[in-house]
């Protein structure tokens, strides 16, 4: 500002040597570029301003000034480069200049005139600055000419350096942009905003799942699951998984070593989310698990590996692992058979031993071989270390193998489960975690990176259930004892019968190519089904049964067989009458009748209870319809006359005592009344032809003789 007023002072003084000839200046309605620089480089004293908003600012001017190499690139009439030329800003201050007379500065004023415009013509004047004191001196007309260029020059060149320096900075500062640019991916504003929301999510989702998990216990745990369970419905299923595993896992590969408890808890929750929520959730959580056991392995971390151990055992125990998975984990352990390898198995054995051999024992015991076997190769390997002499173990596989041989001889006792442990597997039983079961996964398919779809569910790529798949239909030709085009052929018919997967056409292929039911039941114990796939072997038994034109017994006593030997068969074939019973009304008179002759039989063989008839209800009028009330009056009358009178006692009276059987018995009682005692001459022309009256008094005996039993409530045998 003050050299702004400076030049005013000059113009004013021009003017009154000039006579006031000169024209008056019309005033600007804008300020100079010059002006406005002054005028920021005063603000700039007054205000802090930092070095990037100077650097923005010089070059914006610089611009605008068409400045090149720290001069202006046209020439401005108005004299104040040559002003300003020389000055050196840096060294000098304003308090320290000395302002030089109007009479030693002023120049001569040359004066054009024209028709249309008026110039005025001032010549630059020269101001020159000594370098060696701060203070600004003028020199005398005489050595004006041999200083001032000189010290001019030294200031130019001063300039061009500080702007060689400035251009070096910028161009540095770009390139470290270009970069960074490099580097990061652009993202778009609208993208910005949805990233930063769904991060800030997670994390309150995140936080919100640790802070429940950390107050998991066996008292909570079913409110804990049913809260985070709820986050499913509002967040992402994907997110929240993947939020909880990695809660967990990180708690049992970062966290303190667990305790059988505290695993045990962790196990009822994962078991109970799956039954909540889902499969894939345990497929998933298991799938991260897997990972971790290898990653841990790898590290060498015991306490990892232990805690993890405890929770894959804990959720076998809680029925959400099959027993073959953790089989397939025993022998994969029982091959490498290193240290860690010994502590693993025997922590798995520790914990669910009892409970694996109970399960499965033949694969118990071909466990159990394949150990001593590992253990004389590493004592012989030890023996050859140390030229014969006695060779002496680790005192943890002595342990390991003390333990292994109380389980085969069953002398070890399970461990006395704690009451949390029955409380939580009765609330698991309540969620059906017996439905989310994982029976197709096997431990290669869970650490394999490529899995597709839902890998979880049988029949599905990368599971392992093709390979099991293959060995079932190698099998069947060794299990028959025929040649390989006989057993083409039975598979050929197998298809046609509709027999869908390789265990169900393998059991139709046994059934219908067996001697006798005792052949039968034994190709069919020699067939190793995998997962539940023996539940089929009672629908298929029964489905042939049906085709048939005429009723065969051998169904019915290999049926029964079966049912003898394993209760699963049992429960199955319970399952699928009640899923016939719902067919009856449409199902052709030849499948009624050899179903209700098959049950029949069954029950009579005290393999199956009269309890099966409580899904069907006698007094609903809808129900019973025709068909429906022709078909149990075959099954009952089948009960009462191909039975001595003991055995009808006996099945009638196994009902009698039950409380929960009451409006069953009645509902029987009301049935035989109506349907073969009251007009036994019209159901004998209606129905059963060529009967003497010797079979209806029969049948009136038995009938009288069943309605005795089902009142027995005191158990007493038949007199």
């Amino acid at each position: 500002m003050a050299q702004a007023s400076r030049l005013q002072q000059i113009r004013k003084i021009k003017r009154k040597k000039d006579g006031g000839t000169a024209p008056k200046m019309k005033k600007r309605g804008s300020r100079t570029k010059f002006e406005e620089y002054l005028e920021m480089e005063q603000k700039k004293k007054t205000a802090g301003v930092t070095a990037e908003e100077d650097l923005a600012l010089e070059r914006r001017l610089a611009k605008k000034l068409k400045v090149k190499e720290g001069k202006l690139s046209v020439c401005i009439g108005d004299g104040i480069d040559d002003i300003l030329d020389g000055i050196n800003s840096g060294v000098a201050t304003e308090e320290e200049m000395e302002i030089p007379s109007m009479e030693e500065v002023l120049p001569k004023v040359e004066v054009s005139r024209s028709k249309k415009r008026r110039r005025e013509v001032i010549p630059p004047p020269q101001i020159s600055t000594s370098v060696e004191a701060p203070k600004v001196q003028v020199l005398a007309s005489k050595k004006r000419k041999k200083v001032a260029p000189e010290i001019g020059t030294i200031a130019r060149k001063k300039k061009v350096q500080e702007n060689d320096d400035l251009k070096e900075a910028s161009a540095m500062k770009m390139e470290d942009a270009e970069v960074v640019v490099e580097e990061v991916k652009y993202i778009p504003p609208h993208l910005r905003e949805k990233m930063t929301n769904e991060s800030e999510e997670l994390v309150r989702i995140q936080r919100r799942v640790r802070g429940l998990l950390n107050r998991l216990s066996e008292a909570n745990v079913e409110s804990i699951a049913s809260e985070i369970s709820s986050l499913f419905q509002v967040y992402g299923r994907r997110s929240v998984t993947e939020i909880v595993t990695t809660e967990i896992i990180g708690a049992c590969c970062g966290g303190p070593r667990g305790n059988d408890q505290y695993a045990a808890v962790f196990a009822a929750y994962v078991a109970g989310t799956a039954a909540m929520v889902g499969m894939d959730f345990g497929a998933k959580f298991l799938a991260s698990l897997a990972t971790a056991f290898e990653e841990q392995y790898e590290k060498a971390d015991s306490l990892a590996l232990r805690n993890l151990t405890l929770l894959f055992s804990h959720l076998f125990s809680f029925s959400l692992v099959s027993s073959e998975l953790v089989y397939e984990l025993l022998a994969l352990l029982c091959k490498r058979f290193e240290e860690l390898d010994v502590s693993t198995i025997l922590i798995l054995l520790q914990s669910c031993g009892m409970a694996l051999r109970a399960a499965d024992p033949a694969s118990m015991k071909e466990f159990i071989i394949s150990i001593q076997e590992r253990t004389a190769e590493l004592k012989s390997v030890l023996s050859k270390k140390t030229d014969g002499n006695s060779t002496i173990i680790g005192k943890r596989l002595q342990f390991m193998l003390d333990m292994i041989c109380d389980i085969k001889n069953n002398k070890r006792r399970p461990k006395d489960e704690l009451v949390v442990h029955s409380r939580l597997k009765k609330w698991l039983q309540k969620l059906g975690v017996d439905e989310v079961q994982l029976r197709a996964v096997t431990w290669a398919g869970l650490l394999d990176p490529d899995k597709k779809g839902q890998w979880w569910l049988p029949g599905a790529p990368g599971n392992g259930s093709g390979d099991i798949a293959e060995n079932v239909r190698a099998e069947v030709a060794g299990v028959m004892d025929v040649g390989t085009a006989e057993a083409e052929k039975m598979l050929q018919l197998a298809a046609s019968q509709r027999m869908n997967t390789d265990g169900r056409r393998a059991v139709f292929c046994i059934v219908m190519s067996s001697e006798d039911y005792i052949d039968a039941f034994e190709k069919i114990l020699r067939l190793k089904l995998p997962g539940k796939q023996d539940r089929e072997v009672v629908r298929v038994i029964l489905e042939c049964c049906l085709q048939e034109q005429l009723y065969n017994k051998y169904y019915s006593l290999l049926t029964a067989k079966l049912c003898h030997h394993d209760k699963n068969h049992k429960f199955s074939l319970q399952y699928c009458l009640w899923d016939h019973y719902k067919q009856l009304h449409t199902m052709e008179l030849r499948r009624s009748t050899n179903l209700a002759r098959l049950t029949a039989s069954v029950i009579s063989s005290f393999a199956l209870s009269l309890s099966v008839l409580k899904a069907v209800d006698f007094s609903d009028a809808r129900v019973m319809t025709s068909k429906v009330v022709l078909h149990f009056r075959v099954l009952i009358e089948c009960l009462l006359m191909e039975n001595s009178d003991e055995v009808v006692w006996a099945v009638f009276s196994r009902i009698a005592v039950p409380p929960e059987l009451g409006v069953l018995r009645d509902s029987l009682a009301l049935f035989i009344h109506q349907n073969l005692l009251k007009h036994p001459a019209e159901n004998a022309k209606s129905d059963i032809k060529k009967v003497n009256l010797e079979k209806l008094s029969l049948l009136a005996k038995r009938c009288k003789l069943a309605k005795k039993a089902l009142v027995n409530v005191s158990g007493e045998l038949f007199k």
